[in-house]
This record gives structure tokens, C-alpha cells and sequence, in this order.
């Protein structure tokens, strides 16, 4: 099969290889899924360079977690009318050394999900992480349901599909943080009453003005390191700030707001998901696509041979939306 892959971390143009390997099959339990597309998200970039960790886990590794594809094999103890179902895929590359950057790959077969009909195939490539990412941090806690919701990076790829996501389960208000006009068009589209340019405006003072100075209920936070103590200020008392991301791996907080206005700090990572929390988020997301009312934002669709330049374009930051691979 045709694979990108790594046998060193670095640079994508140094250490991303383009190559041939053998067909994997499936064992007891696993499935095989002909992949037509592959998500290049921040965390692959991140494993690829080096950031968590130098010396790889694996002595060659296909990267990216998320993927799209059609099952065309199945191992013992799995049902044979799965082959040729459409599928994402999840925690491909997690843990594990071959991920959807390849024209095959085997997984235990509940990693891969039907993908239902009507639903862009490219857009499956973005579920996996994205959009359960986006559905979890909506979800918890008892879901927004009445609540008042900042989501920050509304027009990113998670922030897109959170605020879909918050406005479909019966959010009251939507507020989002962009970075530039062409970013506040991309979030009212999804569903925000108001965006806040955060590099213009103080985020505290308009969520102020915007609740009648109660603060929101929920805020869904992609970098607690740069926006933590301002978000502690938006917060209502009793608040949660959920948090998903940061960019830096150590950071502090002022203590006094959040014991005094009795805030909830809820930390997660989408891989790690409990066995309910992702059952939970999977249902819900199948039937938002059956029902056909989500926006697939894809910045970039490029072919397996541009991998490095997929790669480049999102440690950059200026992919507004998703970038997919596409498998020859």
C-alpha cells in the first residue's frame, strides 16, 4: 500500500517519507478500512516534530489519527456484512504506530463508526477529533441546554463545530472569540449572536455587556494558558470553563476568582474519553448528520504526495477549518 510515514522526529520536510509498505490484515476482533481520506490535525504535527516526546514510540510510524474509508476485510468475531460500510475512524495513530495516512489501516472495530449517508465522505476525516472534541466539551457537565456559551476560536476547527453543536442542543446565547472579520463571518454562520475580536476588545468587559454583567454560564477554552484569567473574569459564579487545549504546558491562574465565584475547571483530552462519554458523543453526533445540519469547514483537501505541505499549512495556524489528505 501507499503510506507516508517517520522514522525520526523533525521538520515535515525532513522527516516525512513517501513510500511503500505491506497491506496490513486484520486479526480476531479488527477490521481492515480502505481509507479515501485522512485528517491532518494539530496534535499529528505536534507528534511529528517532537514536541511531546523526541525519540518516536514506534521505529516507523504512519501518522494521523482521523480517516474516513470503506471496511473491505474483517477479522474473527466480527460480522462480515461490515464490509463495504462507510466509516470514520478514531485514535488511529493514538498509542499506536499505524495511523490514516496510508491506503489501509486496521483497527478493533469499534474505532470504526458508520459515517452516514448524505454525510461528505472528506468530511468523516474530521469527526474523530474535531467534532467529538467540539460535542464532548458541549455535553459535559449537563450540557448547555438554556446556557449562555463563549466558545473560543470560533471560526477553528473545533470551535466551528462546537457552536453547531451548543446552538442544535439548546444553547440560549452563542458568543464566539476570532481574530480578524473574515473569522466573524465563519462564526455567525455557525450559529454565534456575537463574535469578540480578542486582539481589539477585552473579552470581559463585552461578555459583561452581553449578559447584563452576569457573565456566561460555559465557556469552551482551546488555550487555558493565554486566555485562562480572562475567561475566569467572563465566567458567571458557579460557571465552567472546559478546557481542551493550551499552548504552553505549564501555566497559572489567579486562585481568588475561581474559589470566590465558585468556577469548575473541566480538563479533558478526546482521546481518553470514558467508554460513555464517547458512546454518548457518538450518538448525538450520528444524528445531527442523519438530520443533515452540520457545516463541514474544510480549509485545505490535498493528495497524499503534498503531505508535508498539509502538515506545514497547520503548524501554522492559517488553516481556517480542516485539512484533509486525500488517498490515491
Amino acid at each position: 500500500m501507499k503510506a507516508a510515514f517517520y522514522e525520526r522526529t523533525g521538520a515535515a520536510a525532513e522527516v516525512l517519507q513517501l513510500g511503500e509498505l505491506p497491506d496490513p490484515q486484520p486479526g480476531p476482533g479488527e477490521l481492515r478500512v480502505r481509507l479515501r481520506w485522512s485528517g491532518v490535525n494539530p496534535s499529528d504535527v505536534k507528534s511529528r516534530a517532537g514536541l511531546r516526546s523526541k525519540v518516536p514510540a514506534f521505529p516507523r510510524i504512519v501518522p494521523h489519527s482521523d480517516g474516513m474509508g470503506s471496511v473491505d476485510a474483517v477479522g474473527a468475531g466480527v460480522d462480515a456484512k461490515r464490509i463495504g460500510e462507510r466509516v470514520w475512524v478514531w485514535n488511529a495513530a493514538w498509542g499506536r504506530a499505524h495511523g490514516t495516512a496510508a491506503q489501509y489501516v486496521v483497527l478493533p472495530e469499534r474505532q470504526a463508526v458508520a459515517l452516514p449517508e448524505g454525510t461528505p465522505d472528506e468530511a468523516g476525516a474530521c469527526l474523530g477529533i474535531p467534532a467529538l472534541t467540539a460535542l464532548h466539551a458541549v455535553l459535559t457537565a449537563g450540557g448547555v441546554a438554556g446556557q449562555s456559551v463563549l466558545v473560543a476560536g470560533g471560526a477553528g476547527a473545533v470551535g466551528h463545530y462546537a457552536l453547531q453543536f451548543a446552538r442544535q442542543l439548546g444553547a440560549r446565547t452563542l458568543i464566539a472569540t476570532v481574530s480578524s472579520e473574515e473569522k466573524a463571518q465563519i462564526a455567525r454562520a455557525a450559529g454565534a449572536d456575537l463574535t469578540i475580536d480578542y486582539r481589539r476588545e477585552n473579552l470581559a468587559e463585552r461578555v459583561r455587556e452581553a449578559t447584563g454583567g452576569r457573565g456566561v454560564d460555559r465557556i469552551i477554552e482551546l488555550d487555558i494558558a493565554a486566555n485562562g484569567a480572562a475567561d475566569l473574569e467572563a465566567l458567571r459564579p458557579g460557571g465552567d470553563l472546559v478546557v481542551y487545549g493550551s499552548g504552553r504546558g505549564e501555566f497559572t491562574l489567579p486562585f481568588f476568582p475561581l474559589i470566590a465565584k465558585n468556577l469548575n475547571l473541566r480538563c479533558f483530552i478526546v482521546y481518553h474519553l470514558a467508554d460513555a462519554d464517547r458512546s454518548r458523543a457518538e450518538a448525538v453526533l450520528a444524528a445531527l448528520l442523519e438530520r443533515g445540519v452540520l457545516q463541514h469547514r474544510i480549509a485545505q483537501r490535498a493528495p497524499l504526495a503534498q503531505i508535508v505541505q498539509a502538515h506545514e499549512l497547520v503548524e501554522t495556524g492559517k488553516a481556517i477549518g480542516n485539512v484533509v489528505i486525500e488517498l490515491p
